[in-house]
């Protein structure tokens, strides 16, 4: 099994390191969020071990990062002397799949790595969902109800744009500098994409889900 270990204080990454070494495990270190960003992105790993507080990008923001930009799969466990409720919440909520605190027993450490490596890859990772659709955001492909959806590139980057915002009131502005920036298109060739991505998602649908709110923007709706 080959693991990444995340950890800024040296000394607890060899400690970790060494253990793991001895128990047949392939071990590669990171002391920031950034480094670990970068080997995830060269290499594979079984499973990932992520400290919370560290310099640069913290182990939050690095995972958060890992799950949502590389669209990383991989088992992550949360090891940490943070202990609070909220920090396991966020911990969770950011992409972890587990969490010990420190100070903990390295023999526990060893199973809850097997007991991740033995459930393997994520598969939940790189897909926005809301209400009966489904984007893969790794592959571009679009679902309503199991069913194949075509969208335009554009078409796409709208609909992933209030996928992720949804159920929330989208501005057309906003709308306009997340999908085209400063090469902003007239408000005509707006219109025709949002028109072109409802009837995509809609048409054929007894319920409707893209919404334009007058004044306001858009919205999908449950």
């Amino acid at each position: 099994m080959k693991v990444l270990i995340v950890e800024d204080n040296h000394h607890v990454a060899e400690t970790l390191a060494d253990y793991l070494e001895l128990e047949g495990y392939t071990i590669d270190c990171a002391y920031h969020g950034l480094s670990a960003i970068q080997l995830v992105k060269d290499n594979h790993y079984d499973v990932i071990i992520m400290d919370i507080m560290m310099p640069k990008v913290d182990g939050i923001s690095a995972v958060k990062k890992m799950r949502e930009e590389i669209m990383c799969d991989i088992p992550i466990l949360f090891l940490s002397a943070k202990d609070s409720l909220e920090d396991k919440i966020a911990a969770f909520q950011a992409g972890g799949d587990d969490y010990l605190i420190k100070p903990f027993a390295m023999e526990e450490l060893c199973l809850r790595l097997q007991a991740l490596a033995c459930r393997g890859a994520r598969k939940d990772i790189g897909l926005l969902c809301f209400a009966d659709i489904t984007i893969n955001q790794a592959t571009g492909e679009v679902l309503r109800a199991d069913r194949p959806i075509k969208l335009s590139r554009i078409q796409l980057k709208i609909l992933s744009l209030l996928m992720k915002r949804a159920p929330a009131i989208v501005s057309r502005q906003e709308v306009i500098d997340t999908v085209w920036g400063e090469d902003a298109p007239g408000s005509d060739a707006l219109r025709s994409h949002v028109y072109g991505l409802r009837n995509a998602i809609d048409k054929d649908f007894v319920e409707t889900r893209l919404e334009t709110i007058h004044g306001q923007g858009y919205r999908l709706k449950a």
